[in-house]
């Protein structure tokens, strides 16, 4: 049974992302029929940077429902399930997963995290049990199917011995809303290490796609200017609330 490494292609996304929500944006403050600002965009009437500032000041705002016009598909690869069921915690999405219910596990990948890779005793008890648990799995498979449930009904009963190490496949959509708040709570070094890579590698996909909606996408820091997360737990990458909060109440004379 194989160990694995995490994968994220991108399928597909809405064609030309910063023309549509600079459309639907100017929609919201212009007396037009966006229909007709299309036509003119498509021409290429309306520069990209101009488009590009646009949109940037309105978010800048905090007007963003905009942008829910836009989404990304992604199929992710080689990840465990408990990176699975953290991800389907984001509501706002559309997920295709991988069954254990249909898909034989009997020589399932499995997920390593780092610190276990990094301990040479660790990592040769993690791979003993993960071949133990191929090793139930099978004989379990087995069992059912000689006692008369055949197919999936044995593989769905068979398994839940499997770890949450079992690497899975997803397919998931996300509009760029939904995008942007995964990415400010997945991408903060806060975030577990297997979901935060995985948000790394979809946030650089859609800044390929379309940098000016991501500019400023990340850990929630980046759009704040300063760590939310509290002194027991900020990284140090920006300052604190409220060491800012102290630094502009401190007199000038001082």
């Amino acid at each position: 049974m194989p160990a694995v490494q995490p994968r994220v292609e991108l399928l597909a996304h809405t064609p030309d992302p910063l023309a549509l929500v600079y459309a639907a944006f100017r929609q919201c403050y212009h007396a037009g029929f966006a229909g007709d600002l299309r036509a003119r965009l498509a021409r290429g009437e309306i520069p990209r940077e101009e488009q590009a500032a646009f949109v940037a000041s309105v978010l800048a705002s905090g007007h963003a429902s905009p942008v829910e016009h836009v989404s990304f598909t992604f199929a992710i690869g080689g990840v465990s399930r408990a990176l699975t069921h953290q991800l389907v915690r984001h509501r706002i999405a559309s997920y295709s997963q991988q069954s254990q219910r249909y898909v034989d596990g009997s020589n399932f990948g499995y997920v390593v995290p780092p610190a276990i890779a990094a301990d040479q005793k660790a990592a040769a008890r993690f791979h003993a049990v993960m071949e133990e648990i191929g090793a139930a799995y099978r004989e379990l498979k087995g069992l059912l199917e000689a006692s008369g449930r055949a197919g999936s009904k044995a593989k769905e009963d068979a398994r839940f011995v499997l770890p949450q190490a079992a690497a899975s496949n997803i397919v998931v959509t996300m509009n760029v809303r939904s995008l942007l708040h995964f990415f400010e709570e997945r991408c903060c070094s806060r975030a577990q290490w297997e979901i935060r890579r995985v948000a790394d590698l979809m946030l650089a996909a859609c800044r390929d796609v379309a940098p000016e909606l991501f500019a400023v996408a990340g850990a929630k820091c980046r759009r704040l200017g300063y760590c939310p997360e509290g002194s027991a737990f900020t990284c140090g990458r920006f300052p604190l609330r409220q060491d800012l909060k102290n630094a502009e109440e401190k007199p000038a004379y001082e």
